[in-house]
């Protein structure tokens, strides 16, 4: 995925940050607990589309996080 296009895509929701997961081909908005999928190297930014992340996602990746349990 092309950083440049990742740098200005954010949340259709909250206008908030997302984050890449190129192994899951998502992009993450941890406000909004959503996962954006990509396919074919497209984002497809439609709520709609997105599936809500996991409590385990979303404490993975919080950014308070100090390490593993």
């Amino acid at each position: 995925m092309d950083k440049e296009l990742l740098a200005m895509l954010v949340c259709p929701l909250c206008k908030g940050k997302l984050r890449y997961h190129r192994e899951a081909g998502e992009l993450h908005c941890l406000y909004d607990g959503l996962a954006y999928p990509i396919r074919d190297d497209i984002p497809v930014m439609l709520p709609e589309e997105a599936r809500p992340l996991s409590v385990d996602e979303k404490l993975r990746e919080s950014p308070g996080r100090t390490g593993e349990a």
